[in-house]
């Protein structure tokens, strides 16, 4: 499987962080209403819309596009992620299917089942990014959207996403990121074409300590976004 046990380990030692919005995962939290919007914009509509959130966490992402109306799946490899994310449930009282299943296996059994699939920081935690971009293309339908976000690899990013976010800022765990790991815009579009999906807008994301909010727009330097179109 395409799967870095260390990675999930990870995340695993975390997991009951997921929903403190003050905790390990607040950026994770103070993104979302971006990366929420940003679907939108594209999408219009998520009412009703079949939604498949790969590395779903703690389920951050899922509830918020569910919120919207989404039917919305949500996977990852973690079990204890999604133990709590299944939790979390009960309490907002919203509908989330949550599994414990690859990208790659769920495209086997259920192709071009879903109208939008995302995926935020995820890419930079697997050994094969491309496995998982291609299963992404298989699972959604001709003219759905696929979201990738992730990091560039590049020394800015490096200092800003590693030194100052990890090391300096305290704003995720030592060890979140490994910079080997980061992928270039470039690099992850040609890889999507490959595929069949095709980049249609891509947009920064940017962190001001000072105010400690997050903004989206501009360079890529950083951390990025794009929304592809499967053809």
């Amino acid at each position: 499987m395409n799967v870095d046990q260390k990675e999930i380990n990870k995340f695993s030692a975390l997991a009951h962080q997921w929903w403190c919005e003050d905790g390990e995962f607040r950026t994770l939290h103070q993104v979302n209403p971006l990366r929420v919007s940003f679907i939108e914009q594209r999408v219009k509509s998520l009412t009703g819309l079949q939604i498949l959130d790969v590395g779903c966490g703690g389920g951050i992402l899922s509830e918020a596009l569910a919120k919207k109306g989404a039917k919305v799946t949500g996977i990852d490899m973690a079990k204890a992620s999604l133990k709590v994310a299944k939790l979390h449930l009960l309490e907002s009282d919203l509908e989330v299917d949550y599994r414990c299943i690859t990208a790659e296996a769920l495209a086997d059994i259920s192709p071009e089942s879903f109208d939008v699939v995302s995926s935020m920081e995820m890419l930079e935690h697997v050994p094969e990014p491309k496995s998982v971009i291609k299963a992404c293309s298989e699972l959604v339908k001709e003219g759905g959207w696929v979201f990738f976000s992730t990091l560039n690899r590049n020394l800015k990013s490096y200092l800003l996403s590693v030194v100052m976010a990890e090391h300096v800022l305290k704003l995720i765990p030592k060890g979140t990121h490994e910079y080997e790991k980061f992928i270039k815009p470039s690099e992850l579009i040609r890889s999507a074409k490959e595929y069949g999906l095709f980049p249609k807008i891509m947009k920064g994301i940017h962190y001001n300590p000072l105010t400690k909010t997050f903004s989206m727009g501009g360079n890529a330097d950083v951390n990025y976004i794009i929304a592809f179109q499967k053809a």
